[in-house]
């Protein structure tokens, strides 16, 4: 009964979810920014099984994202919702209540088999050169998808608004609020299993010393290939919720900027803990979203007290100043981020008593 408790306070925290949600007690902003939480989570935790169980150092995580944002998304747009370009649905718009969670996946097992053409050059390369070779990789899907016409090219693809509207129409609860629930604890429960597993072993062997693993008979090509798999998948399934929640997906949702912001928050968490990728996701979402209050507020007060000249307004632009500044500071003053390599059941052993990954 003790190895339920886990499960049956996740269940309580989606039926409360939904039902704050389903009677408007909680609006759709704050609906917004908690999916974007867990589509945060779902991206740093993916990111930080490369950089940080595996010691490799990616920085076109975005890339991923983009792929399974648009598979997905023209996938569901094709299957279930009447479309100028793509024509009539080819199942009945009701069925994607069911058939939704396929879609996410075949959107993230495409984004994996794109990680394979990024893991193969990790064979030969660490360091700075896989981040040039990741880093291009992005600006590759995104150049791509901009010249593509028949998804919308830089104008960007819509129309998974008809989708989640079809399923409202099966039962009108808040879907996208289930289905980014249920994506964010499967991304952790496959991470947490995977580093827990011989496989998890191996990439965690290959951050310690490469050369010794291999010695040691790990096959490190393999666990590189299945390192990088995994974590583009995941991340892929994170742009397909990512595109489904804002019913909108254009080439400049997926620059490098959106990368930044994953490299951001594995190294604010900690390398190689899932418990810093979680708190740094929640915490960078709060921080980001914050910052739209605090700027206008400081801005009227700077003015009011004549520090700032007339005509000069601080705007968002400027938490891009602020958030690799904090980056920064962390890097001088807690290097290893918020958790280090440690998770919170490190931290109070008798958590392990309410759930068990092996």
């Amino acid at each position: 009964m003790r190895k339920l408790t886990v499960p049956i306070l996740l269940t309580m925290l989606l039926v409360g979810l939904g039902w704050i949600s389903y009677n408007e007690d909680l609006n759709l902003y704050w609906q917004s920014v908690i999916m974007f939480m867990g589509i945060n989570i779902m991206m740093s935790s993916s990111l930080n099984i490369v950089n940080g169980y595996m010691g490799e150092f990616a920085c076109g995580h975005a890339g991923f994202m983009a792929v399974g944002a648009y598979v997905s998304s023209i996938l569901s747009v094709w299957l279930f919702a009447n479309d100028r370009v793509l024509g009539a649905a080819v199942l009945p718009p009701e069925s994607s209540v069911f058939l939704f969670p396929v879609v996410l996946l075949i959107g993230g097992i495409v984004a994996s088999f794109f990680g394979l053409l990024v893991a193969i050059p990790s064979f030969k390369t660490r360091g700075d050169y896989l981040a040039i070779i990741t880093i291009a990789a992005n600006y590759i899907v995104k150049s791509t998808i901009e010249n593509v016409d028949a998804v919308g090219g830089a104008r960007g693809f819509m129309g998974m608004g008809k989708v989640i509207s079809a399923m409202e129409k099966v039962a009108e609860i808040p879907w996208m609020m289930i289905w980014v629930f249920v994506g964010t604890i499967f991304t952790i429960v496959i991470i947490r299993r995977f580093v827990t597993s011989t496989y998890g072993k191996g990439i965690i062997a290959i951050n310690q010393d490469e050369i010794a693993a291999e010695i040691m008979s790990v096959n490190t090509n393999k666990m590189k290939i299945i390192a990088f798999m995994l974590s583009a998948g995941l991340a892929g399934m994170a742009g397909a919720l990512f595109a489904h929640v804002l019913g909108y997906v254009n080439p400049g949702s997926f620059t490098i900027m959106k990368s930044t912001e994953a490299l951001v928050m594995v190294y604010l968490g900690g390398m190689g803990s899932l418990t810093g990728s979680v708190l740094s996701a929640i915490l960078f979402t709060v921080m980001m979203e914050g910052f739209r209050f605090v700027f206008p507020v400081l801005n009227d007060s700077l003015h009011y007290i004549n520090l700032l000249p007339d005509g000069y307004d601080i705007t968002q632009v400027w938490k891009w100043v602020l958030i690799p500044l904090l980056l920064v500071l962390l890097m001088q003053f807690r290097p290893e981020g918020i958790m280090g390599n440690r998770e919170l059941s490190d931290i109070f052993p008798k958590l392990k008593r309410f759930y068990s990954f092996k």
